[in-house]
């Protein structure tokens, strides 16, 4: 069981980013357009790359509000 994190993203951004806003809250900025989950994909791999471990995307994948669990990788 890994843990889960608020994430509010802002797709089209001009740069890409993750800021932490509060206790197990993100802001996530990427340059991809919200359309056919680019959004949501660039946001996984900004996020596995920021905390170099496994990402899954519990809920919200149609909002920029997203509920996501960490989860450490098992060798």
């Amino acid at each position: 069981m890994g843990m889960r994190i608020t994430v509010d993203v802002k797709a089209g951004a001009r740069e890409e980013g993750i800021e932490k806003t509060g206790e197990g809250h993100y802001l996530v900025k990427v340059k991809a357009p919200p359309k056919k989950g680019k959004a949501n994909q660039a946001v996984l791999k900004l996020l596995k790359k920021y905390f170099g471990m496994q990402v899954t995307l519990i809920s919200g994948a149609t909002s920029t509000m997203k509920i996501i669990e960490v989860i450490e990788e098992q060798n």
